[in-house]
């Protein structure tokens, strides 16, 4: 008996030191195959420990001991996951979380029939689902969110893993539709399948797991309707299924069926019908998130109830509000003391602004008011909301002045007041907002000085002011600020005087833009200290001198833009230093000299204007300018050589030979005597015409200045209203690149004109750059005049481009010729003298385009319809969208510059090809 005792003890030793040698040897094989062997990681894994007491491993507490857990979250783990982990069968925790492990997920985890927990959660595994994971029966508890795995969600876990309560498959590249099979999981409680590229519709089935509590699929391609059967689910919490493509509506007794819900998200779906007023009975919900549906309708005013509501989402559906009826909910969400976030915005809120805000709980941190018919102004006390961290009142009606309280807002962060009506001076008041990172306050119509007190702004990142009326200087303290990296924009104001030395202070800069101002003196040599500027547009305005050598300092220079000052003087070869250049526009300057040859080097240059200077010599052809996308030489009447596509004139290779015949001295005395006679018939022409010349200008003016109507330009709200909103009883007329619509001036009597451009195609916008470009220059009194320009985004955020125009009360020639009565009269029928003179008109006014204009202009569509009558039936020539600009050189007449291919034209009224 004893001997069998001691065998059997000795069988037992011999056991547990097998049993140790072979976890520990799988343990090693794991480290073995991690990078670096994971000496740095794990480092206690050595033979010096027992590996029951290695980093992250729990042994079981009976003997044989064996490992129950492998716990190595967050330890920075790189390299592939060894196949060895298969072979701890004992295993019942797998815990590889937030880790940079890689490859696939070994298949042999699959004999971990012991498993119950498996997290592998931000890594970057890739390859199919394991299928052979589904063996992990015991498995209670599955986490591979933010991986890289593909391919299908395998049947076969909803086949097999009967105890699974839940499942995160989040935000991997997972196709094919939800499986099924997973409505047999009857202790599912929690179903993660958000951020991947699932399709199809939500199984049915699923609505019989009444263990569920949170359910999310948003972000994915599922479709279909929100099955009835989820309503059963009276115990969920989490409903996020937006950002898919799933339709119908809210059950109406939502509030009763799923009591204990505290986030709901339907956001970014085709959901439509009313929001139920049952949705306030949800006494637990913490976030509404319903934006971006149609839903239509008055909002509950019962929301106020919600009193743990947190996160009001509401933006870009059809939900109605207005002076008489559906702000109510509005001013009832006062009542929401922990109320975080509220977004409006994009719907058919209109009526005014409701002052109730000021009431909102102090918890309130984010604020969108966004796109919409909301009027009024922003209430005085909106400083009382002191918990606001961000503001956003944009593309709205809103208008009136900026509130000096909002200066008590010490812990705002970021500011957007754009595309917007309000007016008046920028409180100082805004200096107290020492945590302000961001300042939007662009296309509006703010007026008087930049205040010094911005400079107070030390945590500043982004400043844009641009498009509005702001005078005086540029205050030096703003350019002080340490903060400012991202972009500062002051273009398209009215300030003026010198740049500020203290520029050079803007040291992290990226994007400095001040166009359109009426900025002189010249360019401080400071801002060459300015080297991480990345964009420097100073177009439009009134600098001089010099274009200083230094700039060749700002190394990541990408975008230079000194186009419309008065530069002079030679351009710097240090310009050819600067190796990011991609874009470098120098023209309508005095620039004299050659181009320099080193411009050649600038291997990303894509784009050179150098137009209207006084260059000459020859434009080079080597490096960047043999296939540079676009440039512009037009003006320089002196280069000649470069690229073909330039169509400049050849160099001339010197003077004429000496050896040279001499012309005939009888051919001389005979040219000599024709060119007498045509000189005196000359004389003979013009005392003739001079007298009707000057009779003519006591009536006309050949020509007009553009400062006879200076206009600032118009915001897209200012023409919204002026249109009515771009009704129909506005329209004037319609074709294929847009719409003109008869604009009233605000305060202001004087009708105009506005073509609103048709974005939907390329060749749209492209049109509205073209007639931009052929019109900005052009005056005469036979031409459209233009009075000003709209380039913004409209109230759904989508690009909007529009140009304003005099107003021609008579139509067009079209309409006259052709009138829509049978029966003609005398007031739409044209007198033969009437007829003559807009004939003369039209030929007056393409002389000009085709000889005088300063960039010689083809129209490429003169047809009756494009031709305006003004009030005295005297004829404008109108419409330039497909217009082409040319240029004259000494060697082929007129050759393109700018230009498109294929046939421009209407119908009938096709231009000559070239």
């Amino acid at each position: 008996m004893r001997t069998m005792s001691l065998l059997w003890f000795l069988a037992t030793i011999q056991a547990v030191g097998t049993v140790h040698a072979g976890d520990e040897a799988f343990l090693l094989a794991f480290k073995g195959q991690l990078g670096d062997g994971g000496a740095r990681a794990l480092a206690s894994w050595n033979a010096s420990n027992h590996f029951c007491s290695w980093e992250g491993v729990t042994c079981s507490q009976w003997r044989p001991a064996r490992v129950v857990a492998l716990n190595l979250g967050s330890r920075a783990l790189t390299g592939e996951l060894s196949p060895a982990l298969g072979n701890l069968t004992f295993l019942r925790i797998l815990n590889l979380s937030f880790n940079w492990l890689n490859g696939e997920i070994p298949a042999s985890l699959g004999r971990l029939r012991r498993l119950q927990r498996l997290d592998l959660n931000d890594n970057s595994f890739s390859g199919t689902f394991p299928v052979n994971l589904s063996s992990c029966v015991s498995l209670v508890e599955m986490v591979l969110d933010n991986n890289k795995l593909h391919g299908r969600i395998p049947d076969e876990l909803g086949e097999k893993l009967m105890s699974l309560s839940g499942m995160s498959l989040d935000n991997n590249i997972f196709t094919g539709p939800i499986p099924a099979s997973l409505a047999n999981l009857s202790h599912l409680q929690t179903l993660y399948l958000s951020r991947n590229q699932l399709v199809g519709s939500i199984p049915p089935g699923l609505g019989s797991i009444r263990s569920m509590q949170q359910f999310s699929i948003f972000s994915n391609n599922i479709s279909g309707m929100l099955p009835p059967s989820l309503y059963n689910w009276s115990s969920l919490e989490i409903l996020q299924v937006g950002i898919n493509m799933l339709y119908g509506s809210i059950a109406d007794d939502i509030g009763n069926k799923l009591p204990k819900m505290k986030a709901l998200g339907l956001g970014e779906n085709q959901f439509t019908g009313t929001i139920p007023s049952s949705t306030a009975n949800l006494s637990d919900l913490e976030g509404l998130f319903l934006a971006r549906n149609r839903f239509s309708g008055y909002v509950p005013p019962t929301l106020g109830r919600l009193g743990a509501l947190q996160y009001l989402f509401l933006a870009d559906n059809n939900l109605e509000a207005n002076d008489d009826k559906g702000w109510e909910f509005f001013t009832s969400l006062a009542n929401c003391s922990n109320l975080g976030r509220l977004a409006l915005g994009g719907d058919s809120f209109g009526g005014q602004l409701p002052g109730s805000i000021v009431n909102f709980s102090t918890t309130l941190h984010t604020l969108y008011l966004v796109g919409s018919r909301m009027y009024g102004g922003i209430p005085a006390d909106i400083g009382n909301l002191i918990g606001l961290k961000l503001i956003a009142i944009t593309n709205t009606y809103i208008s009136g002045v900026i509130p000096e309280s909002i200066g008590k807002l010490e812990n705002l962060i970021e500011l957007g007041l754009y595309n917007s009506s309000i007016s008046g001076h920028i409180p100082s008041s805004l200096g107290n907002l020492s945590q302000l990172n961001r300042l939007y306050a662009y296309n509006g119509n703010l007026e008087g000085p930049i205040p010094a007190s911005l400079g107070e702004l030390k945590n500043l990142f982004v400043l844009d002011l641009s498009t509005n009326r702001l005078n005086g200087s540029i205050p030096s303290e703003i350019l002080k600020l340490p903060g400012i990296s991202w972009y500062l924009d002051l273009s398209y104001n009215s300030l003026s005087g010198s740049l500020p030395y203290e520029v050079g202070r803007l040291v992290n800069l990226n994007h400095l833009i001040l166009s359109g101002n009426q900025l002189s003196g010249k360019i401080p040599d400071s801002i060459t200290n300015c080297i991480v500027l990345e964009t420097l547009l100073l177009d439009n305005n009134s600098f001089e001198g010099s274009i200083s050598q230094s700039l060749k300092n700002i190394k990541g220079l990408s975008k230079l833009n000194l186009t419309m000052n008065r530069f002079s003087g030679n351009i710097p070869d240090a310009l050819g230093s600067i190796q990011n250049l991609q874009e470098l526009y120098l023209s309508h300057n005095n620039l004299s000299g050659s181009i320099p040859a080193v411009l050649q080097n600038l291997t990303s240059l894509f784009t050179l204007d150098i137009s209207f200077n006084i260059l000459e010599g020859e434009v080079p052809d080597g490096g960047v300018f043999g296939n540079i996308t676009y440039v512009a030489v037009a003006g320089n009447i002196n280069l000649c050589g470069g690229a073909p596509q330039l169509h400049l004139a050849p160099c001339s290779t010197g003077p004429l030979s000496k050896d040279k015949k001499r012309m005939p001295k009888s051919l001389v005395i005979f040219l000599g005597i024709i060119g007498a006679i045509l000189l005196s018939l000359s004389v003979l022409l013009l005392v003739w015409l001079v007298p009707k010349k000057l009779e003519e200008s006591q009536k006309t003016t050949v020509q007009y200045s553009v400062a006879e109507d200076q206009y600032e330009r118009i915001p897209y709200h200012a023409l919204l209203r002026g249109t009515n909103g771009f009704s129909e009883t506005n329209l004037l007329g319609r074709g294929s690149y847009g719409a003109v619509y008869k604009y009233v001036l605000d305060n202001e009597e004087r009708t105009l004109a506005v073509k609103v451009f048709n974005l939907g195609q390329s060749k749209y916008s492209k049109s509205f750059e073209v007639e931009c470009e052929a019109m900005k220059r052009m005056r005469h009194r036979c031409l459209i005049k233009i009075i000003t320009s709209c380039s913004s985004v409209n109230h759904q955020g989508q690009d909007f481009k529009a140009l304003v125009f005099e107003f021609m009360p008579n139509g067009n020639l079209d309409d006259w010729l052709h009138p829509k009565s049978q029966e003609p009269t005398t007031d739409n029928t044209l007198s033969l003298a009437q007829r003559l003179d807009i004939a003369v008109d039209i030929v007056d006014a393409v002389e000009y385009l085709h000889n005088y204009c300063q960039q010689l202009v083809i129209h490429c569509d003169l047809k009756p319809s494009n031709i305006l009558l003004a009030d005295d039936m005297s004829a404008r020539v109108g419409d330039f969208g497909i217009s082409r600009i040319i240029q004259e050189n000494t060697s082929e007449g007129m050759q393109n510059s700018y230009s498109s291919t294929g046939i421009k034209g209407s119908i009938g009224y096709v231009a000559p090809g070239d």
